[in-house]
């Protein structure tokens, strides 16, 4: 049954839609980014210098391993004007221990490979509801506990609980509208979630900017999002999913109660209809029961399977260049805070042009370009011959191109997607996205630097902006329910 058909009879994008979209979703977008990015500020380094063991003397070395006499130091401090406590500065983890953010920064990004991963199967399996707030209730515990760390592998222990959450926990907000509303407004949604995000980043630099102790840190981020429990009773499932799913009495009080709110007029002897007409097309698939799909399904047909190949690889662009930028940010210059405030704020303008764009050109295009441009200035911000600030200007555009790009493809993705493995779908391309964001703190912790970074960045955009061509077009189209439908979609 086409569900896109049949929301026109409940409303395409109602009051319905835009209470849910307003109250619900987009503030369900706000855990991710806050968990995602506070690590780099519990973890910063500031500057440091050895003490005198025995004089208690500051030697002249600002971030060296010696004391005076040359002897390996023991006793340290810090310069707290821009933090009053980071595990760095409680643990000392300098000179033989500065490793040891950059490794937690790498455990945190493959915790969130297998927590990803993971999601797919329970957001396919037991629907986008539940999906959402077991990974709530996980983000909450670790990230609470992370505060109360005695030591560091005690909080590097909390951090992997957290990790494991992000991003997933941000698949539902992105997955859940497009799901309830018809193909024309499908762009409105996911710009919101996006803009939601963007607006999450520029928050969390004020929350950044308040708390200078990494234990308030911890609790800042993580204690208001405990409220969100409360969205249990108003969290609809996907009825899109629950169609799919065989599930159509569990299905039916949603569009009750999404025509009564969108002022539709639906009887009940129009719901009997409904019913039988859709249990007659569900017998008449080719599976005559409820199948339990895996990765496999993916790959399992030539033409998904190419759609699939070319989703995971744009995405592991996106991500790696996103997270990699964001990472980069505060390293801009000296005032990490208003770095990070700008890596954020500079995405909210290019939703100005996007959102008529995507409504004009449509989604292929528009991710070839955008991937395009920000791969150039990636390229371009490395040239040694310029100053400090031209860095900035092609950091910015270069933050704009890929904010634009991960936009649409938060679109483009689910529309690509049958229904029946979209969860599946974005868990698998989102889990090879984190790949690129575990490797790269390493690559700048031995010394490449970020001139490297920037020109890898750069490169797999511009390779990732061909891939975006072998992809068709979804602007207006309906959504693939069923993997016969995917196959057909080209």
């Amino acid at each position: 049954m086409d569900f896109d058909k049949m929301l026109i009879d409940f409303g395409e994008y109602g009051s319905y839609q835009k209470q849910l979209i307003w109250l619900v979703v987009l503030p369900c977008v706000l855990p991710c980014g806050f968990h995602a990015y506070n690590q780099l500020f519990m973890a910063s380094i500031p500057e440091h210098w050895c003490k005198d063991e025995y004089h208690f003397n500051y030697t002249s070395k600002i971030n060296q391993c010696l004391d005076s006499k040359n002897n390996t130091c023991k006793f340290w401090d810090y310069d707290h004007s821009r933090y009053l406590s980071t595990i760095v500065t409680e643990w000392d983890l300098v000179c033989s221990k500065q490793f040891y953010p950059t490794f937690a920064l790498t455990i945190f990004g493959v915790s969130g490979l297998f927590g990803m991963l993971l999601f797919g199967f329970i957001q396919d399996g037991l629907g986008r509801r539940p999906a959402f707030f077991i990974y709530l209730f996980i983000e909450c515990i670790f990230g609470i506990a992370t505060a109360f760390a005695k030591d560091f592998w005690t909080w590097l222990i909390f951090r992997i609980g957290v990790g494991f959450t992000v991003p997933a926990i941000l698949a539902t907000p992105n997955v859940l509208p497009i799901e309830f509303v018809g193909p024309a407004h499908r762009t409105t949604c996911i710009l919101l979630t996006n803009i939601a995000h963007s607006i999450g980043m520029v928050l969390l630099s004020l929350v950044l900017y308040a708390f200078r102790d990494w234990r308030q840190l911890a609790l800042a981020t993580s204690l208001p999002f405990t409220v969100y429990f409360l969205y249990w009773w108003s969290f609809p499932e996907s009825p899109r999913w629950l169609l799919a799913c065989g599930k159509f009495e569990k299905a039916k009080p949603i569009l009750l109660k999404m025509a009564k709110v969108n002022g539709k007029d639906i009887s009940l002897d129009y719901m009997d209809q409904l019913k039988i007409k859709y249990e007659e097309e569900f017998k008449n698939q080719k599976s005559k029961t409820i199948k339990k799909y895996n990765v496999f399904h993916l790959f399992k047909t030539p033409n998904l399977r190419l759609k699939t190949i070319a989703i995971t690889f744009i995405w592991f662009v996106n991500t790696t260049v996103y997270v990699g930028l964001s990472y980069y940010a505060p390293a801009l210059s000296s005032d990490e805070h208003l770095n990070f405030f700008l890596a954020g704020a500079v995405e909210l303008p290019t939703y100005i042009v996007l959102w008529p764009a995507m409504e004009k050109f449509g989604r292929k295009s528009l991710l070839h370009i955008s991937m395009l441009i920000g791969g150039c200035a990636c390229l371009a911000a490395t040239f040694p011959i310029l100053d400090d600030r031209w860095t900035l200007i092609m950091f910015c555009i270069g933050k704009m191109g890929i904010s634009s790009s991960y936009v649409i493809l938060s679109l483009f993705a689910p529309e690509l997607y049958p229904t029946v493995v979209r969860g599946l779908g974005i868990s698998v391309s989102s889990v090879a996205g984190m790949i690129g964001p575990v490797g790269l703190p390493v690559i700048n912790y031995v010394g490449m630097g970020s001139q490297l970074s920037l020109i890898v960045m750069g490169v797999l955009q511009i390779i990732g902006s061909l891939v975006t061509l072998i992809l068709p077009e979804t602007k207006n189209c309906h959504l693939p329910q069923t993997l016969d439908d995917g196959e057909e979609y080209k």
